[in-house]
């Protein structure tokens, strides 16, 4: 019997370090961060990026698309992805408090819904609580040219206004932020 426990804890040993080397140690979707900081004004977005790997990313789900139009997406892998300002800031034209918040996406394949949600730093294979979101927004999603890989979010600034982008295979989403 002690033989038969030992074998069992040491499976579940195994599996437990699997897991904890495949999602903080080595993971396959690399956590990003993107920050801005101006005067006393300090935004950052956490996410992890996953890579294309010759995988159709945005589509229909009968495409068997990693993303399928109009389906829940975290906005990343692994973790839910995480949107922090330290100040009132304008997101996408309507009033955002400061404070953490869950970042996620319902794609399109003209548009997608970008949502703010109160469950920040939840697990993010599962979907949010709809409830607990403080405000959605509607964004226009482009074309690009050249591919981006792996999904990448970052800041730019130009003169007096800032966008945050979000750039995956041959799309793209900005958001305008004051």
């Amino acid at each position: 019997m002690k033989k038969i426990f030992a074998a069992l804890g040491i499976i579940l040993l195994i599996v437990i370090g699997y897991m904890v080397y495949g999602t903080f140690i080595n993971p396959k979707s690399p956590k990003g961060v993107a920050t801005f900081e101006k005067d006393d004004l300090k935004i950052e977005v956490v996410y992890h990026r996953p890579y294309k790997r010759d995988r159709l990313i945005f589509g229909p789900a009968e495409d068997k698309a990693l993303v399928p139009y109009g389906e829940y997406w975290r906005l990343g892998a692994n973790a839910a992805t995480t949107f922090e300002t330290n100040l009132e800031i304008a997101f996408a034209g309507r009033a955002l408090a400061a404070g953490k918040y869950r970042l996620y996406a319902i794609p399109e394949a003209d548009h997608w819904v970008i949502a703010l949600n109160e469950e920040a730093g939840a697990f993010g294979y599962s979907e949010p609580d709809y409830d607990k979101d403080i405000m959605r927004v509607n964004a226009i999603a482009a074309q690009l040219l050249t591919p981006v890989d792996p999904f990448t979010i970052d800041f730019v600034e130009d003169g007096k206004s800032l966008t945050l982008h979000m750039r995956w295979d041959t799309t793209a989403v900005a958001i305008p932020l004051n």
